[in-house]
């Protein structure tokens, strides 16, 4: 789940079969998956957010304060995940802040074909 108040770079670029490099905050990759459903929200309300976290809290496990720091959020997406698997620790050299980096042939950091994952990807999509 991704709430904010302005539009992410990933909001309304990632589709269904994408392949997602996993990395906690601050931490290395150290995991891959496949989108298996997304729902994308714009315009989004107080009572919106609500109706979100009623649906699908049981998943997401946020608490309330989660909850009630997300009122305010204009944007959101929900991103289920299949093939989720480890792989080995991969640290990359990210010099910022973003949640998410969506990677193009030569702007990967390595990670498509140290990881064999180039082929699953298509490098001509910017």
């Amino acid at each position: 789940m991704r709430l904010s108040k302005v539009r992410q770079p990933a909001f309304g670029q990632v589709e269904l079969g994408d392949r997602l490099f996993l990395k906690g905050s601050s931490g290395p990759i150290c995991g891959v998956a496949t989108v298996a459903d997304i729902k994308c929200y714009e315009d989004l309300t107080p009572q919106r957010v609500t109706e979100i976290k009623r649906r699908y809290n049981s998943r997401i496990v946020g608490d309330d304060a989660l909850w009630q720091s997300k009122m305010d959020c204009r944007f959101g997406f929900l991103i289920w995940l299949a093939d989720v698997r480890r792989i080995g620790l991969m640290r990359i050299a990210e010099q910022d802040w973003r949640g998410w980096v969506v990677l193009a042939e030569g702007k990967d950091f390595g990670l498509l074909r140290e990881t064999g994952l180039w082929e699953t990807v298509d490098a001509s999509d910017p």
